[in-house]
């Protein structure tokens, strides 16, 4: 979803309150592409970034990808459908980018979701995110359809309230215990504070940063990549880069 330089600035203040209130034919074609080792499998080499991204790949990689994503996003959960698979296996699998996801905070149901795609250990982060971006169709339908009252728990009171009544709603403790997560860890997770700022002032350091127009952006090797969010718009970009 693309959003407004006004927007942007309504994100801020929004996510800021409700943090301190308390694969297919592309996939085919990039799988084609030789790997640079035939041994490393560089798409399982997870790290946190000071500012709490995901670094996922080579640390030594030749191009660098940022990429920027919103879990209330379709137009983010549509690229991880069509071109994650193809950008894991062929382009950082092969350690030739490493690809920094920043997550992206909207809304008080973004900020839900990333608290648990970002619980327990690095290693856990890819699917933890994977899995709510394929499943975004079933539960944001249900957050669609929620009632006056339910929105307003989910922006005011404390944060921990605020997150267990978003994550009970929208189904969050059952796709997490998919994962192997108890509802008492999930509950630890969702009110991390130190978390929720951080995620915070990610996304106000993006937008002040890189003027980030909306949700999915990339920024290959620092500079943002204007009107591209799908992967065929982003693939063409990776491979001038070789």
């Amino acid at each position: 979803m693309r959003i407004s330089h006004a927007a942007r600035r309504t994100a801020i203040v929004l996510a800021a309150s409700v943090a301190l209130s308390s694969g297919g034919t592309a996939f085919a074609k990039a799988a084609a592409q030789p790997a640079t080792s035939k041994t490393a499998n560089w798409a399982t080499t997870v790290s946190v970034t000071p500012g709490g991204a995901h670094a996922i790949g080579n640390p030594n990689a030749k191009i660098k990808l940022d990429e920027f994503v919103s879990y209330t996003c379709s137009h983010c959960a549509h690229f991880a459908k069509d071109g994650d698979g193809a950008l894991q296996l062929a382009y950082v699998g092969s350690g030739k980018v490493q690809v920094t996801v920043h997550n992206f905070i909207r809304d008080p149901i973004d900020l839900a979701a990333a608290l648990l795609t970002n619980c327990g250990p690095a290693s856990k982060f890819k699917q933890n995110h994977m899995m709510f971006m394929l499943q975004q169709p079933k539960w944001l339908e249900k957050a669609e359809r929620a009632t006056e009252g339910q929105r307003k728990r989910w922006s005011t009171g404390d944060l921990p309230t605020r997150m267990r009544s978003i994550s009970s709603a929208l189904g969050f403790y059952d796709m997490m215990a998919t994962r192997g997560y108890s509802r008492a860890e999930a509950d630890r997770c969702l009110a991390n504070k130190g978390m929720a700022d951080k995620l915070v002032n990610g996304t106000k350091a993006a937008i002040e940063k890189y003027n980030i127009p909306g949700t999915p952006s990339f920024v290959l090797d620092g500079n943002l990549l204007a009107g591209t969010f799908t992967w065929e718009m982003l693939q063409p970009q990776l491979d001038a880069r070789f």
